[in-house]
């Protein structure tokens, strides 16, 4: 009985990653082909232009959303939790009043600072105008942070699995035609359009379960404060995360040039989220299962070390793949003028290794309401990037930016680490030590095979080092788990039907 409680555990994990990746998988499919088309069209300054907009607008949609699209998921799982349907609305209503009181406020915000944040972003040309049409886009984010809060909140998986999907096809078919016709001078439209339709998406979806209503009475906006002193941390860890990307991007932008961030953001975004597709999972299916048991000691050490295995051993394949394959990816992704970056994500990925170990225990601060403990550790990891890259790049160029990422990756390791056994007394498993003494060496040679010349030893050896990554996960996560025989079951089903 015992065991077959742990194996359920394992197939639980592995199951709700798998979907979740999935799902991500066809977004970046999709993603690939709308970032090959606008690469061509709009090139590495085109790029550089749109990286620079996201991250000076997301700064000021995480500086004024107070964390409400996290903190509001914690007050909705627990009405749906406790059954309760009358106060759940309320929960709902209240969430969707701060919302629109926050999007209001940060679009205002947007107007005003125009001026400030096109001094800022840009080291040469007036912008104003640009941020003040991008203001909606601060708003509607944070109209669509709430509601998927929403969906988060009432379990509605396959919904918010949907909407992922939906959104990033109407992202290629909105932005590809107007960069097509109009080049650059669409990038400010495209932008607006694609947050409208994100949320036109979610807001559809939401509004069918809970039809919009929000509240004027004063008392249930108070009620609301907790999640908001919740939140700040949140915010705090948001202003920190996106101030340290527009940083990085905006130092680039001065010393070297608008080609360099948009060859930054495309190695970044390549690496970080495209590799990073595992990690899907983490918010919407590990951080409430988690939540749930955040007082248990011994059971929050459990899953947290049966999330790392299942996520290093399902990453760990994957990144050796990708790395082999990053010479024909990034010109067959981009274009081949992005060719300069790929020594940067071959470096950079060593750091998806040590993230797919940290995330977990990352998420404990917030699953036990610890926010000083969270805001702490993002402070820590960002400071460092900042300076780690600046240093780098000074000393090494693109390279030395994928070199930074990856050693600040492994300190902030060890600082959650150490920081999680003194204040939750986190233990890493046993499995979890041998995993990584299995896995990571098939990346070191990964990465030794680039060096490589002649093309027949690189691409043999590489795509051995791959299967054979590939065979040690399957045979662990099949040990572990019952997917393998529930598979075999299904067929068998399927066969004796027809």
């Amino acid at each position: 009985m015992k065991k077959a409680k742990k194996s359920d555990s394992y197939s639980h994990v592995l199951k709700y990653t798998g979907l979740f990746g999935g799902v991500q998988g066809m977004n970046i499919l999709v993603g690939i082909v709308r970032n090959k088309l606008v690469a061509t069209i709009l090139g590495p300054a085109g790029m550089g232009l749109i990286a620079l907009f996201n991250s000076t607008i997301n700064l000021l949609s995480n500086s004024t959303n107070l964390g409400i699209p996290m903190s509001a998921v914690k007050n909705i799982s627990q009405a749906y939790d406790n059954g309760d349907e009358m106060h759940l609305k309320k929960n709902v209503m209240m969430v969707r009043s701060w919302c629109l009181l926050t999007a209001l406020v940060g679009m205002f915000l947007c107007i005003c600072l125009s001026s400030l944040l096109s001094k800022w972003t840009f080291g040469w040309g007036n912008h104003t105008l640009h941020f003040v049409l991008l203001s909606p886009i601060v708003g509607m984010l944070a109209i669509t942070g709430g509601e998927m809060a929403i969906l988060k909140g009432v379990r509605q998986l396959k919904q918010l699995a949907s909407i992922s999907v939906y959104n990033v096809i109407l992202a290629l078919v909105i932005s590809v035609p107007l960069y097509f016709f109009f080049g650059e001078a669409a990038i400010v439209p495209s932008l607006v359009l694609m947050a409208m339709a994100q949320m036109l998406l979610t807001i559809n979806r939401s509004y069918r379960l809970f039809p919009f209503s929000i509240t004027r009475d004063k008392q249930q906006l108070s009620d609301g404060m907790e999640m908001v002193r919740l939140g700040i941390a949140f915010v705090l860890a948001g202003i920190l995360g996106s101030g340290a990307d527009f940083l990085i991007r905006s130092f680039l932008s001065y010393t070297s040039s608008l080609e360099t961030v948009g060859l930054y953001s495309a190695g970044y975004m390549m690496t970080m989220t495209y590799a990073g597709m595992v990690f899907s999972a983490m918010e919407t299916d590990f951080f409430p299962r988690l939540s749930a048991c955040h007082h248990l000691s011994t059971t929050s050490n459990t899953v947290v070390n049966r999330q790392i295995e299942v996520s290093f051993l399902l990453i760990s394949p994957m990144l050796v793949f990708f790395t082999i394959s990053l010479p024909i990816l990034m010109p067959l992704l981009y274009s081949g003028k992005f060719t300069p970056v790929i020594g940067m994500m071959q470096v950079t990925v060593f750091a998806m290794y040590f993230r797919a170990l940290k995330l977990p225990m990352a998420y404990m601060p917030l699953a036990k309401g610890d926010s000083k403990s969270y805001l702490l550790l993002e402070a820590i990891y960002d400071v460092l990037l900042v300076i780690a890259v600046v240093f780098s790049f000074r000393k090494w160029g693109l390279w030395g930016c994928g070199l930074a990422i990856t050693l600040v990756g492994i300190i902030d390791l060890f600082v959650i680490l150490f920081y999680t056994r003194y204040k939750y007394d986190f233990h890493v498993s046993c499995q979890v030590t041998r995993y990584v003494m299995m896995q990571l060496p098939f990346g070191i040679l990964a990465f030794a095979m680039t060096f490589i010349r002649n093309p027949w030893i690189y691409w043999i050896a590489g795509i051995l080092l791959g299967f054979a990554s590939l065979c040690v996960s399957v045979l662990i996560l099949r040990r572990k788990t019952s997917l393998w025989e529930s598979l075999k079951a299904r067929i068998k089903r399927r066969f004796n039907h027809e």
